[in-house]
C-alpha cells in the first residue's frame, strides 16, 4: 500500500513511514479510510485505486502550493521525484516539507491522473517492507508486549463442550493463591481468574473448581459430523453454485462414468501468537489495544460488551502475530472488555492460553465432496458433476451476505466466471452444487478458505481422469485449459520450470516424482508443481515446489515471493497434519502435541514465478496456498500408486499400493 501511495506522490522511498488511523478516527471521519478490514486477499485488490488518488491528490496539491508561493502556474511545475518540486523556468526548487502546510490549506482535487504501471519506479520494485529492522531488533510491539502502567493480566476458561454454559466455580478455592486479585465470570459462557501476572492467573485458572452446563452438545462426536455430511452427497435438494449444459443428462449418457469422494476436515489456524487483548473501561470511555484484521468489528464488539457509544470507544490496532483469517473475528475482544467492565479504570491484558486457542477457534469448515465424470468414447471428458456437502461459513457467520440461500464462498474456484475464482476448464456440461450442512462447530475464514479443499476436490479429480483415460496429466489439463490463458499460462510456466516431461533426479537413492496442480481464486492464477518420494517405509519428503502467480500488477515482487513461501509453509501444515476432531462434544486438539505444524527441516525448497500481466489487480495472500495439497497428493500417486482422498495425510499409510 505505501509502495503505491509513493509512487503517485513521488517522494523519497528511504523516508517514508506508516502509521494506523484507528477504526475510531475511520468512522468520525466517515470513513474516509474505506473497508478496515484485512482479509480475502482484498488489500492490494481493493483498496489500490483510493490508496493510489490519495497519493496523486498529495502530489497535485503540493505542486499547486509550490506554484502558489513562486507565483507561477502550476503547469510549469514538476515533482520529478524523490519528494522535490522543480520550476525549470527559473531554476527554483523547493521540496515536499516545505510546502506541506500550505497544501494541506487547498481543496484536494477530484480528479487526478494515475501514473501509467509501465513507469512505476517505486512500485512494482522489490523494496525492503518498512518494518523489518523493528521486527528483528525486537523494537515492534505486539499485543503480548504491551505494557500500560498499573496492568492486571487475565487467563480465560471458555466451557470446553460445543455451545456449553459456565454454571459455577468456586472463586474462594484460588482468592488467596499469589498474586490473584480476583475471579470473574465472562458473559453465559467463560470465567477469568486476574492477577498480577499471566502466570499467576493462568495456574490459579487451573486449580479453580468449576461447574459447566454441558447443553445439547455433549454427545457430538466426529463420526456423527461425518455422516451428517456424508448423508449430504446423494440428497435430492442442493442448492446450485455453477451450471453449465446439463450435467446430469450428459453423465446419464455418457460412454464412461468416473466417480470419487473426497473429505476435508476443521483445521485451527494456530497463529504463533495466540488470541489477546488489553481493555481499559470506564464508565466514560473504553479503550482496547489488540492484534485484529477487522479494525471495525473489534470497535463495534467493543462498543457492544462496554455499554457505550462507538464514538466513546477506541480500538488500537497492533501488529499481528499470525492471523490467517482468525483475527477477523472478535470473541477474544469482547472477553477483554467484559472483563476490565468488572475493574473500572484498570488496564486488563487477557491472554489465552494455547489450549483454550486450540479448542475454541473458528476453524476451517469441515467438507465432503463426490465428483463424477462423464466421458465420451474417445475418453474425453464432456461432463462433471461436484456434489460438495459441509458447512456455510456466511450461514454461520454473516447470514445477513447470504444470496437467496446460497453462500458464494462455498464456490471459490469453481464458478463459471469472476474474480473469486473461474473454474477454466472447458467443460461442456457442469453442475457443482451445495447441500449445506451446518454442525455446531463455528466455521471461519481459514486462510485460501473454500478455495483449500476446492482445488483439491478439482485438481486430484482431474489428476485421477488423466490417469483414467491414460492421458497426461499436463496435457490434459492444457487442452482442457486451451479457451483460458491465465489459467494456462501459470500452469505452463510451472511445468516447464519444473522440467515436466523429463525424469526428475533421484534424491539420496529415492526416485522423486511430481503432481501439478492448478486454480484461480481472490482475482489472481496460480499454479503448483510438487517434487516428492517416499520410501519404502511410507515416509514422504517434498523435496521442491515451483508456485506461479500471476496477480495482474506485482506492486512488490519479494513480498509476493514471501507469501508464496509462507503459503506452502502453512499449507503443508494443514495437508501434512491439520485436523481438528472432536468427542463429547469436546475438541480432541489441544496444543503442538497433537496439533503439529511443519518443522524447518520439512520445509521444500520453493520456487517463485511471478508473472503479472497486468490489466486487473489479484490477491496474492491466499491463492497459492490452495495449490499446495493437490499438487503433493497427485505427486504421491504418481510416486506410490495410492490416491489420497482426504487429510491430513498423517492418517492414511503412503507405502506403495
Amino acid at each position: 500500500m505505501a509502495q503505491l501511495v509513493a509512487e503517485e506522490l513521488q517522494c523519497d522511498w528511504a523516508r517514508v513511514r506508516t502509521e494506523f488511523p484507528t477504526p475510531g478516527q475511520n468512522l468520525a471521519r466517515n470513513r474516509a479510510w474505506g473497508n478496515f478490514s484485512t482479509g480475502g486477499s482484498r488489500g492490494v485488490r481493493e483498496s489500490h485505486d483510493y490508496v493510489r488518488k490519495g497519493g496523486a491528490a498529495a502530489r497535485l496539491m503540493l505542486v499547486q502550493a509550490a506554484a502558489n508561493g513562486w507565483g507561477v502556474p502550476a503547469s510549469e511545475c514538476q515533482a520529478p521525484g524523490g519528494g522535490v518540486i522543480t520550476h525549470a523556468a527559473s531554476g527554483r526548487r523547493t521540496s515536499y516539507g516545505a510546502v506541506a502546510t500550505a497544501a494541506a490549506q487547498l481543496t484536494p482535487p477530484t480528479a487526478v491522473p494515475l501514473r501509467d504501471p509501465k513507469t512505476w519506479t517505486i512500485a512494482g520494485k522489490p523494496l525492503p517492507r518498512l518494518d523489518t529492522v523493528d521486527k528483528t531488533t525486537g523494537k515492534q510491539v505486539y499485543g503480548l508486549d504491551l505494557q500500560l502502567p498499573g496492568l492486571l493480566n487475565a487467563a480465560i476458561a471458555d466451557c470446553p463442550v460445543v455451545g456449553g454454559k459456565l454454571k459455577s466455580f468456586d472463586a474462594a478455592a484460588v482468592l488467596k493463591m499469589p498474586g490473584v486479585k480476583t475471579v470473574l465470570p465472562v458473559g453465559d459462557s467463560a470465567v477469568a481468574v486476574v492477577a498480577d501476572t499471566w502466570w499467576r492467573a493462568k495456574t490459579a485458572l487451573a486449580a479453580l473448581p468449576v461447574q459447566w452446563d454441558e447443553g445439547a452438545h455433549a454427545a457430538l462426536n466426529s463420526a456423527q459430523i461425518g455422516a451428517l455430511l456424508a448423508a449430504g452427497l446423494d440428497a435430492p435438494e442442493a442448492i446450485v453454485g455453477t451450471e453449465i449444459g446439463n450435467a446430469k443428462a450428459a453423465l446419464a449418457g455418457a460412454a464412461r462414468t468416473l466417480e470419487a469422494t473426497y473429505g476435508y476436515p476443521y483445521q485451527n489456524h494456530a497463529t504463533m501468537e495466540v488470541m489477546n487483548a488489553t481493555a481499559r473501561w470506564t464508565a466514560q470511555r473504553c479503550e482496547v489495544w489488540t492484534p485484529t484484521q477487522n479494525g471495525e468489528a473489534a470497535l463495534a464488539a467493543t462498543a457492544e460488551a462496554a455499554g457505550l457509544p462507538a464514538a466513546q470507544c477506541e480500538v488500537y490496532k497492533l501488529l499481528l502475530g499470525g492471523g490467517f483469517g482468525r483475527r477477523g473475528a472478535t470473541d477474544w475482544v469482547r472477553q477483554a472488555v467484559l472483563i476490565a467492565k468488572q475493574l473500572p479504570g484498570t488496564p486488563v491484558k487477557l491472554i489465552w492460553s494455547r489450549e483454550e486457542d486450540m479448542q475454541h477457534g473458528f476453524y476451517h469448515p469441515i467438507t465432503q465432496c463426490k465428483l463424477r465424470a462423464g466421458l465420451d468414447a474417445q475418453g474425453q471428458l464432456q461432463a462433471l458433476h461436484m456434489r460438495i456437502s459441509g458447512q456455510s461459513i456466511l450461514a454461520g457467520l454473516f447470514p445477513q451476505n447470504m444470496q437467496n440461500g446460497k453462500d458464494p464462498v462455498v464456490f471459490q474456484g469453481l464458478n463459471a466466471s469472476g474474480a473469486e475464482g473461474a473454474l477454466g476448464y472447458a467443460i461442456p456440461h457442469v453442475l457443482v452444487d451445495h447441500a449445506m450442512r451446518n454442525p455446531p462447530v463455528r466455521p471461519g475464514f481459514w486462510r485460501g478458505v473454500n478455495l483449500n479443499h476446492n482445488a483439491i476436490y478439482l485438481e486430484c479429480f482431474v489428476d485421477e481422469i488423466a490417469h483414467a483415460t491414460q492421458q497426461d496429466p499436463l496435457a490434459l489439463r492444457q487442452r482442457l485449459l486451451a479457451g483460458s490463458p491465465k489459467h494456462l499460462a501459470v500452469l505452463n510456466a510451472v511445468a516447464k520450470q519444473a522440467g515436466w516431461g523429463t525424469p526428475a533426479a533421484p534424491v539420496g537413492g529415492q526416485a522423486v516424482h511430481r503432481g501439478l496442480a492448478q486454480i484461480m481464486g481472490f482475482g489472481s492464477y496460480v499454479a503448483a508443481c510438487a517434487e516428492v518420494s517416499v520410501n519404502k517405509d511410507g515416509e514422504l519428503t517434498v523435496h521442491r515446489i515451483v508456485a506461479a502467480t500471476d496477480c495482474g500488477y506485482a506492486v512488490n515482487p519479494q513480498q509476493i515471493q514471501a507469501q508464496v513461501e509462507g503459503s506452502f509453509a502453512y499449507g503443508l501444515s494443514a495437508a501434512l497434519y491439520g485436523e481438528i476432531t472432536l468427542d463429547k462434544g469436546r475438541v480432541q486438539q489441544t496444543n503442538f502435541d497433537t496439533y503439529p505444524a511443519l518443522q524447518l527441516a520439512q520445509m521444500p525448497k520453493v520456487e517463485t514465478l511471478v508473472l503479472p500481466s497486468g490489466g486487473f489487480w489479484g490477491g496474492v495472500g491466499e491463492p497459492t496456498i490452495a495449490v499446495a495439497a493437490p499438487a503433493v497428493l497427485n505427486a504421491i500417486f504418481a510416486a506410490t500408486g495410492r490416491r489420497i482422498r482426504s487429510l491430513p495425510l498423517k492418517n492414511h499409510s503412503l507405502k506403495a499400493a
